[in-house]
């Protein structure tokens, strides 16, 4: 009893009491900050990630443009109702080179960080031309107008240099070839040994369904198709179920 008659002191007494609540959260504070100031970057590196290509880079700025990301998030939670559905759940290093990142606050529409390979690309196709034709509740609204934009190829590596100054490691390479990486991904007869040099796993091919031009719908079905393949996650599954 002696340790909570010290305690009744200490709860009767509001000045002392507010001294002590401060040396806790100082404490406390010190003990979660301090170790942060000797760490170059709190988050963990994982194989796989790379920076996004031109034409992803440029599709993931038309899903900014188009607000995309008030309906749908691009962050798995660790719960197992959402690992069962989505997939495995969302890792820090996966956003890494997003400015901003897309974890989204509401889902409106199905979370996208594994929607990459679920679908073909014409099935993004329709879906953004029409989407209540392929998903009959669906209340997004038509992008079919994506297909008549051109992408303005010329120029494009000015972005990746802004990206390569805010920490993307964006290599004198991946810029100075920016512009033919962008055609080359969407041209299913052009050489894409380059590209794919400089970004493995780079999904290649004509996503729009017209070779003949670079859309905003290639570049925005090339970022959808990109999201959540450079991970393998079977060797965390391997992991997991070593244990």
């Amino acid at each position: 009893m002696p340790v909570l008659e010290k305690h009744r002191v200490l709860e009767k007494n509001a000045t002392l009491l507010l001294i002590a609540s401060l040396v806790v959260v100082t404490v406390g504070g010190i003990v979660e900050i301090a170790p942060l100031f000797y760490l170059e970057n709190t988050i963990e590196k994982v194989e796989g990630m790379r920076p996004y290509t031109p034409l992803e880079l440029e599709g993931r700025n038309i899903y900014i443009r188009e607000g995309c990301y008030l309906c749908h998030s691009q962050m798995i939670r660790p719960f197992r109702d959402e690992v069962e559905r989505y997939g495995h759940y969302s890792l820090a290093a996966e956003s890494m080179y997003d400015h901003p990142f897309q974890w989204g606050s509401k889902r409106t529409g199905p979370d996208l960080a594994r929607v990459g390979d679920r679908y073909s690309n014409a099935w993004h196709v329709q879906h953004l031309e029409d989407p209540r034709s392929v998903v009959p509740e669906s209340v997004m609204p038509s992008y079919a107008f994506l297909k008549d934009k051109d992408v303005s190829v010329k120029g494009f590596s000015t972005h990746l240099v802004a990206n390569a100054r805010v920490g993307v490691p964006y290599t004198d390479d991946m810029i100075a070839n920016a512009e033919a990486d962008m055609r080359a991904q969407a041209d299913p007869d052009a050489d894409t040994s380059g590209l794919e040099a400089r970004y493995p796993k780079a999904k290649v091919g004509d996503f729009d369904g017209n070779p003949q031009r670079v859309t905003e719908m290639d570049a925005l079905v090339a970022y959808l198709q990109m999201l959540g393949t450079l991970v393998d996650f079977s060797t965390y599954d391997e992991a997991k179920s070593t244990r």
